[in-house]
């Protein structure tokens, strides 16, 4: 996927007015932001899990 332009980014913005109308865009955005943020935190717990399980313990030698 390559860089978006002034124009692409635009037309995305006239396309999502129309399709969804100016009342449900705020609604939108606020439910895209929260299903980008629960998904890094998922990513953030099993990138924590995977390293948590590879550091090998002092303990065990």
């Amino acid at each position: 996927m390559g860089n978006l332009g002034m124009m692409e980014i635009l037309l995305i913005g006239i396309a999502l007015l129309i399709f969804f109308g100016p009342s449900r865009l705020p609604e939108l955005g606020k439910s895209l932001g929260k299903g980008i943020q629960e998904f890094k935190k998922a990513s953030r717990e099993l990138t924590d899990a995977v390293k948590e399980d590879t550091v090998p313990d002092k303990d065990k030698k």
